[in-house]
């Protein structure tokens, strides 16, 4: 079948199609930790090159051991026959963003949720690109790149789905081509788009590894402004929400992007207690605006990360928020001269923050000090206890040589 085949992986480079993740490497570790596909028998073990060939192997989202290696470049956003698709072929029943914009303008139309024809066309014309672009990936899968393998424009899900390790690969450009309107958010109002690059939700047991995760190809600082907010067109690159649990996040790249990564989505989501329990090591956090990670509820490891932070629209690094348990150990900052260390932390309703080992610019810094001498006054003090201890866990480095290791061994393709 085009698109879907058997074959060795490339020669001369290292199988890692069957890895499992190390003992105690993080909290995807946790009980009888982490395997992926890695039992898959042969008849379950897929090379793809395209949209098509992918699908078939994730199998609907099926809970049967199976190894994907990704070869070349997949576009999501392709027809059955293999032929690209853009925004205008999903646009439906007469959906225009001409007719959109006139339509919601919030001087005409005011501060109500969207509703009548252009609003029902855009919903029409956004469950057509979704069939296209929403990947789910079932338990027991291990989704690997060959290569300088490359997902463009789709958005891995993990829904009520464990035991998933995606490694080495580039996934790029999960462009929503019909963000929605909302009159009232933050204020001014703005717009929200619907993919996450990855997408973790309802899942546990899952090892992200080695992955670069960007919105390379459609960044949105080159998009229009609307309704005097920037037209957005990418949601996060690694959201972690719905009860997901026993995630490690290492040695990966999120690049060029505003919203990173969100752990927990909502304040009021209670049924999170207990639950996202999140590891993220050795990754790289470059250009990224915020949430590199936001938290709530979760007890979340964040040791031996660089973050190299941007000079334009940067809001923070770490985002402290309700009833999160943040232990952060020996990370590194760099930032331009305008961002100071005060700006790395910003906390909703937050109570808690453990850290240790921070370098900020090449100097010794306390982010827990700094945030609570400079916080506005609008929340409380951060304490320094966050009611446990990470026992699950590499070797933590200084942040020095963490550092220095990150910027060489981050991302896909840079696996020893």
């Amino acid at each position: 079948m085009v698109g879907l085949f058997c074959l060795p992986a490339h020669a001369g480079a290292r199988d890692i199609s069957r890895d499992t993740l190390p003992v105690n490497d993080g909290w995807a570790a946790e009980g009888e930790g982490t395997t992926g596909g890695s039992a898959a028998d042969a008849d379950h073990v897929y090379t793809v090159t395209d949209r098509a060939g992918l699908v078939r192997a994730l199998d609907g989202g099926s809970d049967t051991p199976k190894i994907i290696r990704i070869a070349g470049t997949v576009d999501a956003n392709t027809d059955d026959d293999g032929d690209h698709l853009d925004c205008a072929d999903y646009a439906t029943d007469g959906y225009r963003l001409t007719k959109y914009l006139a339509a919601y303008d919030p001087r005409t139309w005011g501060s109500a949720k969207p509703s009548g024809p252009q609003e029902e066309a855009r919903q029409a014309s956004a469950r057509k690109q979704a069939e296209r672009v929403e990947l789910l990936v079932g338990s027991n899968t291990t989704i690997v790149g060959l290569d300088k393998a490359v997902l463009k424009g789709g958005s891995l899900q993990v829904r009520n789905a464990g035991n998933v390790i995606i490694r080495n690969l580039d996934i790029r450009d999960a462009y929503d081509c019909f963000p929605v309107w909302q009159p009232n958010t933050g204020g001014l109002g703005d717009w929200k788009t619907a993919y996450d690059t990855i997408w973790l939700t309802g899942a546990t047991h899952v090892w992200v590894d080695h992955v670069t995760l960007s919105d390379k190809g459609h960044p949105d600082a080159q998009e229009p402004t609307w309704f005097a907010r920037n037209y957005l067109r990418h949601d996060g690159l690694l959201d972690i929400t719905n009860g997901s649990d026993l995630v490690t996040v290492s040695w990966s790249r999120f690049a060029d992007h505003d919203k990173a990564m969100l752990i927990g989505n909502s304040d009021s989501a209670t049924g999170d207690r207990g639950r996202l329990r999140v590891t993220l090591h050795h990754n790289e956090f470059e250009s990224v605006v915020q949430r590199a990670p936001r938290v709530r509820f979760g007890q979340v490891h964040v040791y031996n990360n660089r973050y190299v932070v941007p000079g334009d629209d940067y809001r923070y690094s770490l985002g402290v928020s309700t009833e999160s348990a943040i232990f952060a150990e020996n990370n590194a900052f760099h930032t331009p001269g305008q961002v100071e260390v005060a700006d790395l932390v910003k906390s909703w309703n937050g109570s808690a923050l453990h850290q240790s080992g921070t370098l900020f610019n090449g100097y010794p810094v306390d982010l827990l000090a700094i945030h609570n001498a400079y916080n506005s006054g609008s929340e409380r003090d951060l304490t320094a206890d966050v009611g446990w201890t990470p026992t699950l866990h590499t070797k933590i480095d200084s942040a020095e040589t963490a550092d220095r290791q990150v910027a060489h061994g981050a991302g896909a393709g840079r696996i020893p």
